[in-house]
């Protein structure tokens, strides 16, 4: 049984209930806009629309001036020659219905009539210039946007990344470029209606002033019918949106490659697509309810624009039969009520789209400031040149929102450089994060990290990365050639086939190119046309090459060794011993004590302190944590062989 809903609440699939858990409402921040949009009536429209075109032309002005002035010129110069071709409309109605033989009477007209002709391709010239300016404008301004988003994101420290409020703005301010763009579109049509609605006006009061009233009136149905709609779809959208994404999910999940061979050896094809149909009729349950809504709401509008439209023709006929109007005004009249009327509808639509888009700019430039506000500092004390060490010294962090019990908790420990130094421990000693702060990725929360006595915290971050190479067991795996994905370790330097060819011999890698079908021009992405799957072990040889290209001084490596196996793990530590011996210091991070022999210096973390520190040797001396994994592991190659257990025979 479907749990019953509130008055008010979409329905709940079973579906929705079994697969995710309940209902799909997760917050994308559009939801913190429902009651402003809500609220937004002709008023609010009036208030808002100057700080709305303001925004609009502001971005296309950062993306094009030239464009941006093409468009607003043309725009408003078409909104004058539609006044203009009205007023002709007048005189040519006027001289064709005054007496008189026929052909003075055409002749009379026939410089309005050139007028008119003249008006219509003027305006023809300039909605074809408005036309190409704003396709110039729109994908500059959402590419504009674009790099701002992108490079304020990137710029910004990795515990804004992390963090939960800063990463819900990034996912809302993602939709502001595209949001932006069809800003442009639709300041545009703004524009447009607003002029012509100023220039029917304005023709209408020139022939009676009586006339103005019955524009609105016979607009205001089909405003209101426009902008009711609007917000209901608005509201759905909201709402629906993550059911919508989970409709997409379940379909993805039937194509992808990563999911194919237990969706057919489990037999899940069917059982997905049962949820996919139940979650799709569901959404579409929805949409019937706007059309229903959308129908009803437009038959009263119909009804109330029907009685208006009586009483607006009424009165033209009671001014014609009194004598107060012409009968060439009142079918000039009827003409620019027509267009004063589409024009007043186009503009609340408009608005409408306009102010929906706006919402979203909105959070782009508040992702803006806040990157700004989070970003990496530029500049710094300058590092030394040749350092002879690095010191913590009482260091203590601890993640935002995370327990009690700091990540790390007063460490005090060296790491001389030129040196292979092994961090080892148990899962959630500290490792990582010890080694994410001696790149500079966080700052201590308490203590300092001194190079050489130089604080890291006041220090210049981008060179202190410069100066880092890592190899992280969860390394990128980037979907390009493998050139790329070597060089990518030092994207700055010149690409050249000298330093390739240097890092590939220092990983090993040289053979896992020559098995690939293009060598280092081979695409690394099977979802690509050509591309090709690399091992595990493949891939840390590579990922091993791209720590070498970047010829970091300071090389840190966690779990190299993960996906090789035994032969290869021993290739790989000696060829980071190599690296120690040529002056580059190695941090390293691993769980196999037997791999650790041959570092210059080991420290041993345990529930984020610093328990022991030394040579290896003394280390399995002193009997204590460090001694104690290594005898464990240890004594799995050592220890015998389980007996087997006897099988029965027989039924």
């Amino acid at each position: 049984m479907a749990k019953k809903q509130d008055k008010g609440d979409p329905e709940v699939s079973e579906s929705e209930r079994l697969l995710f858990g309940g209902p799909l409402r997760y917050d994308m921040g559009w939801n913190q806009y429902r009651e402003a949009f809500l609220e937004l009536n002709f008023r609010a429209m009036v208030t808002r629309l100057p700080a709305l075109m303001g925004s609009s032309f502001k971005l296309a002005w950062q993306a094009d001036r030239r464009a941006a002035r093409i468009v607003m010129a043309a725009e408003v110069s078409r909104g004058l020659a539609q006044a203009v071709g009205l007023l002709a409309v007048n005189s040519v109605l006027g001289r064709l219905i005054s007496g008189g033989p026929i052909a003075d009477r055409l002749r009379d007209a026939a410089p309005a009539l050139v007028a008119m002709a003249a008006v219509t391709l003027f305006g023809a010239l300039l909605r074809a210039a408005s036309t190409y300016a704003t396709g110039r404008l729109e994908p500059k301004v959402e590419r504009v946007a674009t790099e701002l988003y992108l490079e304020r994101a990137a710029a910004v420290e990795l515990a804004a990344i992390e963090d939960h409020a800063f990463h819900k703005l990034l996912d809302t301010a993602q939709y502001g470029a595209g949001s932006a763009r069809r800003m442009i579109s639709y300041a545009t049509r703004v524009v447009n209606a607003g002029i012509s609605l100023i220039a029917a006006a304005s023709v209408l009061t020139v022939l009676h002033p009586a006339l103005l009233p019955l524009l609105a009136t016979m607009t205001l149905p089909s405003a209101w019918s426009a902008l009711t709609n609007a917000r209901r779809r608005y509201e759905s959208f909201h709402t629906w949106v993550q059911h919508a994404r989970a409709g997409h999910l379940i379909s993805g999940l039937l194509t992808e490659p990563a999911a194919a061979p237990e969706i057919r050896v489990h037999g899940v094809g069917p059982f997905l697509l049962r949820h996919f149909r139940a979650m799709s009729e569901t959404a579409e349950a929805e949409q019937a309810r706007l059309a229903r809504l959308a129908a009803r709401t437009g038959l009263i509008a119909a009804v109330w624009t029907g009685l208006a439209t009586v009483a607006t023709y009424t009165t033209l006929g009671g001014l014609l039969l009194s004598g107060t109007m012409a009968l060439s005004v009142a079918g000039t009249a009827v003409i620019a009520i027509r267009t004063g009327s589409s024009s007043l509808d186009s503009l609340v639509l408009e608005v409408n789209a306009l102010h929906e888009e706006a919402l979203f700019v909105g959070d782009l430039q508040k992702l803006y400031v806040e990157a700004a506000e989070r970003a990496i500092p530029i500049g710094g004390d300058p590092l030394p040149e040749d350092p002879r060490e690095i010191h913590f010294e009482n260091v203590t962090f601890n993640y935002p929102g995370e327990s009690a019990r700091p990540a790390l908790d007063d460490i005090t420990l060296t790491l001389p450089l030129g040196r292979i130094v092994a961090l080892v421990g148990e899962n959630g000693s500290g490792k990582t994060t010890l080694v994410k702060l001696l790149a500079g990725l966080y700052t201590p929360d308490r203590g300092r990290i001194l190079w050489d006595g130089v604080d890291a915290a006041t220090a210049d971050r981008h060179a202190l990365a410069d100066r880092v190479a890592m190899l992280a067991q969860d390394f990128k795996r980037w979907p390009f050639t493998a050139r790329v994905n070597v060089a990518i370790g030092r994207s700055s330097a010149p690409l050249t086939e000298e330093r390739m060819a240097t890092s590939l011999t220092e990983a090993g890698a040289e053979d896992v190119v020559a098995d690939l079908p293009r060598g280092l021009d081979t695409l690394l992405a099977r979802n690509f046309s050509g591309g090709h799957e690399l091992s595990g072990g493949q891939w840390q040889r590579l990922g091993i090459a791209r720590a070498a290209y970047r010829r970091g001084s300071i090389l840190i490596v966690d779990e190299p060794t993960a996906a090789l196996d035994a032969r290869a793990e021993l290739e790989v530590f000696e060829k980071i011993r190599a690296l120690a011996s040529a002056g580059q210091t190695v941090v390293l991070i691993t769980h196999r004590l037997a791999s650790v022999r041959h570092a210059d210096l080991v420290h041993v973390l345990d529930q984020g302190r610093l328990a022991e520190s030394g040579t290896p040797e003394e280390l399995l001396a002193g009997g204590g944590i460090y001694a104690e994994l290594y005898t464990l592991q240890a004594e799995q190659f050592t220890a015998p062989l389980p007996a087997p257990v006897p099988t029965q025979k027989g039924g």
